[in-house]
């Protein structure tokens, strides 16, 4: 009688363990499933998420020549595209002012002209933009309203900002001239420099 009564508590003691031991386990984890490329978020590209700036910007404060009375100054920033440049000026009169980067970084004169001619490194002639093509310092011209104040941009396709280059604008000079450049030959007819600032970090 005895060796029966202990048979039942023996199946019930191994039925615990098992139901313990699948208990502590816990459920079996489901495989990972496969997500469609649909759904996939795709990787932006480095060159995406940059900025559009290349090279550092460079200001450049703008000093009266020609008995003149501007003032302002200009930005110039490497773009992908070439050089960028924003200009701000005041103290000139109404209407279009020719605008050319020159070949030489210097505003020591009082008429300017110690910034030698038009930057072309390649011996174009001259130009408005867009034609092509035209001295890499050809940016045509700027507009002042009534109030002798203009704001003006233009890309200059090619050039650059790298110290040493051959169409680096650094170490050259931004020139704003009396007159309107009428794109004639050689230099646009624009008269006399009224502006002048040296482009250097």
């Amino acid at each position: 009688m005895t060796r029966m009564l202990a048979m039942p508590s023996i199946a019930t003691s191994i039925a615990s363990s098992f139901a313990l031991l699948i208990a502590c386990r816990g459920p079996e984890a489901a495989p990972p499933t496969p997500r469609s490329s649909a759904s996939t978020p795709h990787a932006v590209p480095a060159e995406a998420t940059s900025s559009a700036q290349v090279g550092g910007a460079i200001e450049v404060p703008l000093e009266a020549r020609s008995d003149a009375k501007l003032s302002g100054k200009a930005t110039f920033t490497e773009t992908p595209d070439g050089v960028r440049m924003v200009m701000d000026v005041a103290g000139i009169s109404p209407g279009k002012h020719g605008v050319h980067v020159h070949e030489k970084g210097d505003c020591s004169a009082p008429d300017a002209m110690s910034a030698g001619a038009h930057f072309s490194p390649e011996g174009h002639p001259h130009g408005l933009p867009p034609t092509q093509p035209r001295h890499l310092g050809d940016l045509g011209n700027l507009e002042a309203g009534e109030d002798g104040r203009a704001h003006f941009e233009a890309v200059a396709p090619h050039a650059n900002l790298q110290p040493g280059d051959r169409r680096s604008f650094v170490d050259r000079s931004i020139i704003v001239h009396a007159k309107p450049d009428d794109g004639s030959q050689p230099s646009g007819n624009s008269g006399a420099r009224i502006g002048c600032g040296v482009i250097r970090p």
